[in-house]
């Protein structure tokens, strides 16, 4: 089987179901910054340091991940095809508030923004934590066009928040402070 379709030569692709649009269209944008993530997401997990079960929750994140854009990259009212894609679910959103609470659970208080940097895995984890939220922006953005689930909108809310959290408690576990923003006068 032969990689290239050759289909896609003139600016256009398919979405699940066979429905062409551009390859500029926000639905194809709103889910390769997903795709995006979760590249920058494998980075994380592969990254020496990484405990296994951290590593455990980059795999279920990814997973969601692919779930959420195929969700995305379906025509609405395919409801043949729609039957046959996962969906992301409550426990899904459920089980990101648990990892935040039981990270944060081991954290000091945040006192003022932090400004990332300072070790490698935390400045990775900031990668995420910021791809994801332009992830965010373009499904809102999304949203204005077509229906969007609300389960994605609060999965993808809390995905930026998990990687902010993991980011403050791999600083503490590298030994090195957290860079406190000091706004200048």
């Amino acid at each position: 089987m032969k990689i290239y379709t050759k289909t896609g030569d003139k600016g256009t692709t398919s979405l699940i179901g066979g429905t062409r649009v551009g390859k500029d269209d926000i639905r194809l944008e709103t889910y390769g910054s997903f795709d995006e993530l979760s590249a920058f997401v494998a980075v994380l997990s592969d990254s020496e340091g990484m405990e296994q079960h951290e590593i455990e929750v980059m795999d279920r994140i990814q997973n969601c991940l692919l779930v959420l854009e195929s969700c995305l990259a379906l025509e609405p009212e395919d409801t043949n095809v729609s039957k046959y894609i996962p969906q992301l679910t409550e426990d899904d959103v459920l089980f990101l508030e648990g990892e935040i609470d039981a990270i944060n659970a081991q954290l000091e208080p945040l006192k003022s923004l932090v400004i990332p940097g300072g070790d490698m895995l935390s400045s990775r984890c900031h990668v995420c934590r910021t791809v994801c939220r332009r992830a965010e922006r373009n499904l809102v953005r999304m949203g204005r066009e077509y229906e969007v689930d609300e389960k994605i909108r609060r999965f993808v809310n809390r995905l930026s928040d998990y990687f902010f959290i993991l980011s403050r408690l791999l600083m503490k576990r590298s030994g090195n402070a957290e860079k406190p923003w000091k706004p200048t006068k």
